[in-house]
């Protein structure tokens, strides 16, 4: 466990052992490509379409691993050198880009709550810098594409403008404020995944994880009042714009 109170990248993959929680669930891979622009880095966005996983929103490439991503490894690959394997093909199926996984750094881990009943998937997320060459669509999995600095994505969602999933929100949230592609990729590497072990509290229209003062009793009908501690890791989806919390004695 480290300081802020997230697993280790070991403690993460034994957590996807079959004996470890969540192990039953499927795995997806998501990659959050950047680039540099005039005004700041960029990240790639991809509009789903109306239909499926995440129908309209705005996300980053990825999709499920697919049993050959498993093939040509020398001795059993772990769940992580998988999903970047997928996160390769993914990427190149949906917007034509050419990546190396090599450059694939490893930023979090979702799993979305309990209550999720459908398309509940354990996704790994990556940052790496983009390769040069022309975006080209598969229709089937996006139907527009944009480069966007993630201040701008915020403003846009608030507005109604575009639609993000909580783990795009914030994604954007926590690659906000570099000053450039490389640097971006370079934070990631030197820091530790996060987990994100999701848990609604539909009471105040929050996702909340280890770390906030009401993570342990949000499943219950009674809650922990928010009023008897300041330690808060959760998104607040209560208005807009939405809000990410991780603050307090143990961040």
């Amino acid at each position: 466990m480290t300081n802020d109170g997230m697993r280790t990248p070991d403690q993460l993959l034994q957590a996807q052992s079959p004996t470890g929680r969540e192990s039953v669930l499927p795995v997806a891979s998501t990659v959050v490509l950047a680039r540099d622009s005039a005004d700041g880095p960029e990240v790639l966005l991809i509009e789903r379409p109306d239909r499926g996983s995440f129908a309209g929103a705005w996300v980053f490439p990825g999709g499920k691993l697919d049993p050959e991503d498993a093939d040509g490894f020398e001795g059993e690959p772990t769940e992580i050198e998988v999903a970047r394997r997928a996160g390769v093909r993914e990427v190149w199926e949906e917007t034509g880009l050419v990546t190396d996984e090599t450059g694939y750094e490893t930023l979090s881990c979702w799993i979305p709550p309990a209550s999720v009943t459908h398309s509940r998937i354990r996704t790994w997320f990556f940052v790496a810098v983009a390769p040069e060459g022309e975006l080209t669509l598969s229709p089937g999995e996006a139907v527009a594409a944009r480069w966007i600095r993630p201040v701008d994505a915020t403003a846009l969602h608030t507005n109604h403008a575009l639609s993000l999933s909580p783990p795009t929100w914030a994604t954007r949230e926590r690659l906000a404020g570099h000053p450039d592609a490389a640097s971006m990729v370079a934070a990631t590497r030197d820091a530790e995944p996060r987990e994100f072990m999701s848990r609604s509290l539909a009471s105040r229209k929050a996702l909340l994880w280890e770390g906030d003062a009401a993570y342990e009793t949000a499943l219950e009908e009674s809650p922990l009042p928010d009023e008897e501690s300041t330690d808060r890791h959760r998104l607040d989806m209560s208005g807009l714009p939405w809000v990410y919390l991780r603050e307090g004695a143990g961040f």
